[in-house]
């Protein structure tokens, strides 16, 4: 049986040559951590994707929803770790 755990959290953004360019922090139950790392980003129509670590090493794919502006925190494991399981 496979499913997806998805939330919808806080995502503090940095803003350059356009709005939301990249997520700084991520807040998360009421939690603030700080994005350490993008380790990819993809675009799909209507939403944008950023695969993040975090300051407590922790790996997410944040998905933003641009019409609706909502952020969608969807946990992520690589296949390299999972092959390990």
């Amino acid at each position: 049986m496979s499913f997806r755990i998805e939330k919808h959290v806080q995502v503090e953004t940095y803003s350059g040559y356009k709005a939301d360019e990249r997520p700084m922090r991520v807040t998360i139950d009421g939690q603030t951590v700080e994005v350490v790392e993008v380790e990819d980003r993809w675009y799909s129509p209507g939403a944008t994707f950023f695969r993040v670590r975090l300051a407590n090493g922790e790996q997410y794919v944040l998905r933003q929803i641009e019409a609706q502006e909502v952020w969608v925190l969807e946990p992520y494991r690589s296949v390299q770790h999972a092959a390990s399981y």
